[in-house]
């Protein structure tokens, strides 16, 4: 029945609108835009209106001057002429509305559902829309880079990208965010909230014009060179594009654009949600299940991370932005809570609950990263453990932006352990490109012992080992592998630089004997000290 009325819907686009592919770019045609003779071409659709106008400072802010032409299927255009010497009528910079009449005799002033630049002056309440139509658009220097091999995803929010208590801006993120991501390893970035959302603690998650780019923190041109100096330093951008979360405005969003409640959304309660006060579709929660790492099963650990159907890719992450929000908690502070606020100093030795927190903080973020999927995701400060949580401005902290914010700062500073877990994350994150785990076949897990809590797996032709024992190290371990010859070791959570104990000897080689272990035809003993994870690389295999 579903696949019937695919079908129905999808000859119907063929018929009325050129196919889904022409359908699906309609921000190519609806909206305002200049045409090659200087004039311009305004399209808009309104299906419960009685009649639509174009009006703004070009027209004197007369409602009725420029009527749209009806069209089928509840489209409406204008077209205006430009003046002499083809210049345009309504010039770069300009504020516009359109105004609507509806069926009930009521004149609506409304933001245009395509305007791609809105903004919000001093005290106002509501945004204003401008017309964006530059004289000198930035023009892009750098291709996209290649489909990369393997995805490593930097989640961000350009806003909260200052360690100062205030809006961030394209500027800064683009000069001084950019950097460290690419130092640390990741060839993509998440950019969240773009979208132009009214309330700026909802996260980009209450859009109100979904194709302007949040003017909070600049100009369309401005996030033009942010994604291009990305680019140049073969950085892949993606938008965090939340098509099923719409803000409940009317002036400036596209709640009752025409206004009927069905323009948009489904009509009535079906087209609310209570619990965000927004236009949005529900979705369920996870249970989270706490134990100690005393308790953790390893079975259930592997399970989780492989529990996917063959070939179908998948993102992991061991945490993303819902973690790090007010309310909820960061690997980090799961793990260290308030000691990361007064222990993390390199000066002091390691309290018991700090030397746990940097351990087990590294091994979770790898064993994700390397048995979890085909992609791997972070966001923004977690690499790190950022010590405070994330906390937008409102009413309830007194619109404050003390928590908005991330200290990318504690990174440079060696006196603080911060930078220890910052290095883990770039060397896991360099390592992968040069080995290529994530775009490899799924992992072979060969051991995944519940008393010793070891788990070791086999992917990319390395051997991953995971003591997650709190106490207990083990000398001569045996664990197997597919391959013969000689490995070494090249990551070791154990090493200085990530803040661990230096309990391996890094020039150590491992030969490898036709001894069959765990259903593999060879293998080698180690030595795997506590809470350690390690990465063997066979050398013998060609580069």
């Amino acid at each position: 029945m579903r696949y019937k009325k695919f079908n129905h819907i999808l000859s119907n686009l063929g018929e009325s609108e050129g196919g889904i592919d022409k359908f699906s770019r309609g921000y190519e045609s609806f909206g305002v835009h200049r045409c090659a003779d200087g004039g311009l071409y305004c399209k808009e659709w309104a299906p419960g209106a009685e009649g639509v106008f174009l009006t703004g400072e070009f027209s004197g802010w007369n409602p009725f001057s420029y009527p749209y032409k009806k069209l089928d299927y509840g489209k409406w255009e204008l077209y205006i002429p430009p003046k002499q010497n083809k210049f345009v009528m309504v010039p770069h910079g300009s504020k516009l509305k359109v105004v609507i009449t509806s069926k009930s005799g009521e004149i609506l002033y409304r933001i245009s559902p395509w305007a791609k630049y809105v903004v919000r002056e001093g005290s106002n309440v509501n945004y204003d829309w401008i017309h964006w139509d530059p004289e000198h658009p930035y023009k892009f220097k750098h291709s996209r880079p290649k489909k990369p091999r393997s995805l490593r995803i930097y989640e961000s929010h350009v806003g909260i990208s200052s360690h100062e208590g205030k809006i961030a801006s394209y500027k800064h993120f683009t000069c001084n965010v950019l950097p460290r991501i690419k130092d640390l390893g990741y060839n993509c970035i998440q950019l969240m909230a773009v979208m132009e959302h009214a309330y700026y603690a909802s996260f980009g998650y209450q859009v109100t014009s979904f194709f302007a780019a949040s003017s909070r923190y600049g100009t369309p041109e401005e996030l033009k060179e942010l994604v291009d100096t990305a680019h140049s330093l073969g950085i892949t951008v993606l938008l965090d594009v939340v098509h099923s979360h719409a803000s409940k405005n009317a002036e400036d969003g596209l709640n009752m654009f025409d206004g009927t409640d069905s323009c948009y959304f489904h009509s009535g309660p079906r087209g609310t949600h209570e619990l965000w006060d927004s236009k949005l579709f529900a979705y369920s929660r996870l249970l989270l299940k706490e134990f100690k790492d005393e308790d953790w099963n390893m079975g259930n650990v592997v399970y989780t991370l492989t529990n996917r159907r063959h070939l179908e890719k998948c993102i992991a992450y061991a945490e993303s932005h819902d973690q790090a929000l007010v309310g909820d908690k960061t690997l980090a502070f799961w793990l260290m809570d308030a000691e990361m606020y007064t222990n993390m100093s390199v000066l002091a030795p390691f309290t018991p609950v700090i030397d746990r927190g940097i351990q087990l903080h590294k091994m979770i973020r790898l064993i994700t990263h390397a048995l979890g999927g085909e992609g791997y995701l972070n966001f923004m400060g977690n690499e790190f453990g950022h010590p405070e949580w994330l906390d937008f401005p409102r009413k309830g902290n007194n619109e404050s932006y003390h928590y908005a914010r991330r200290q990318f700062h504690l990174t440079d500073d060696d006196l603080l352990r911060y930078k220890l877990l910052n290095n883990f994350d770039r060397d896991m994150n360099r390592l992968e490109e040069r080995c290529g785990w994530l775009s490899a076949p799924q992992a072979y897990v060969s051991e995944k012992h519940e008393d010793n809590k070891i788990i070791a797996f086999e992917r990319a032709n390395l051997l991953f080992i995971f003591n997650f024992h709190p106490s207990k190290s083990f000398t001569d371990y045996r664990v197997g592998t597919a391959l013969p010859g000689k490995f070494k070791i090249v990551l070791d959570s154990d090493a200085a630089e990530y803040g661990g104990h230096q309990r391996l000897d890094h020039s150590t080689e491992f030969f490898s004997e036709p001894f069959e272990h765990n259903g593999r035809h060879y293998s080698l003993l180690v030595y795997i000290p506590s809470r350690v994870a390690l990465i063997l690389q066979n050398v013998d295999l060609p580069s």
